[in-house]
């Protein structure tokens, strides 16, 4: 296993926060990634940037184009199936007032669209993928990983569905929470894949020191009730891939308390369509540091990995998965 590991960027002027980061490789065999960036999270000028890799070398980080005056959040990257690039991201002051937006590069990244609302008049706290990446089914559907923290009772997952890559969408209905220690399990952030009988599932950050699962048998349309997995999860944002060689690749935090810290980061990997993982390697390891929020996404025979660094930078991991198994 080949890795490699770089900031995307070392330091943005005057900008001195960062997050919620979002990759994606290019046919063209570079990569671009973005996050939202400012003085700090839910302040005014929080806005999403982006860099791309070319020949070895990040371009300085830009910003997308938005002349309103409050804070962005959770990018999240998708290329549709005519090769645009398409940006999701949300605004709102506070998480119950997000909206989701987007916008689009026909060109790798260099010039971009206005944004536009994605859902007009939905004022339910955001639709889309809400952190982790769309994925395109078998059956030709999007599914747009989502969740709402402001619609009671709150923290529940949905998953948004689009059969015209993303212009149009019709969410699904929320799972259906269990109960534990006389509570909801309350969930956001789910992460997707589908395996080769058609089976989509759901991994899912909650507030119970686990990561939960739901399965959806009609292609995405309706969902499981959530149940637990042995999985630590902290409270922390989570996300996985299918690769082309069958395996599930996950990115998480392996700590087991509501709100613990979120360090360790791990790779892990499934050989049996996510039922067991097993830790592939410790990507970060530092008391008391921040290593949160990843993102992954497969390439060829290749994972691309972004986490953020502390808040104060954003890590991009290339790794080449021979000898992974």
């Amino acid at each position: 296993m080949n890795i490699k590991k770089e900031f995307v960027y070392e330091k943005i002027e005057n900008v001195p926060s960062c997050h919620a980061s979002t990759v994606l490789p290019l046919p063209d065999g570079r990569v671009i990634v973005a996050w939202f960036a400012g003085e700090h999270e839910k302040n005014d000028n929080v806005r999403i940037w982006f860099s791309v890799k070319e020949d070895g070398k990040w371009s300085e980080p830009a910003k997308i184009p938005s002349d309103e005056n409050v804070p962005h959040w959770n990018p999240v990257l998708d290329m549709r199936n005519d090769g645009v690039i398409r940006l999701y991201f949300k605004k709102g002051k506070e998480i119950k007032d997000w909206v989701t937006w987007y916008c689009d590069s026909a060109d790798g990244g260099k010039t971009w669209t206005d944004a536009r609302v994605l859902v007009p008049d939905d004022y339910s706290g955001g639709r889309g993928p809400v952190k982790n990446k769309c994925i395109r089914t078998s059956q030709g559907l999007l599914l747009a990983p989502a969740s709402s923290e402001v619609t009671r009772p709150l923290w529940r997952c949905f998953i948004d569905v689009s059969r015209d890559d993303g212009d149009t969408w019709t969410r699904s209905d929320y799972i259906v929470r269990p109960r534990k220690n006389f509570g909801l399990v309350r969930m956001i952030q789910p992460t997707l894949w589908e395996d080769d009988n058609k089976i989509i599932h759901a991994l899912m950050r909650t507030d119970k020191g686990r990561i939960y699962k739901s399965h959806s048998y009609d292609g995405g349309l309706s969902w499981s009730k959530a149940e637990r997995t042995d999985i630590p999860n902290n409270n922390s944002g989570i996300d996985c891939v299918r690769a082309d060689d069958g395996n599930i690749y996950l990115v998480y935090n392996p700590v087991e308390e509501n709100w613990g810290g979120r360090s360790p980061l791990e790779l892990a990997v499934s050989e049996d369509n996510g039922e067991t993982f097993r830790t592939l390697h410790v990507l970060e390891n530092e008391k008391g540091g921040e290593f949160s929020y990843p993102a992954i996404t497969c390439d060829n025979n290749k994972l691309h990995i972004t986490y953020t660094y502390n808040r104060k930078k954003i890590m991009y991991c290339e790794i080449t998965k021979e000898g992974c198994n």
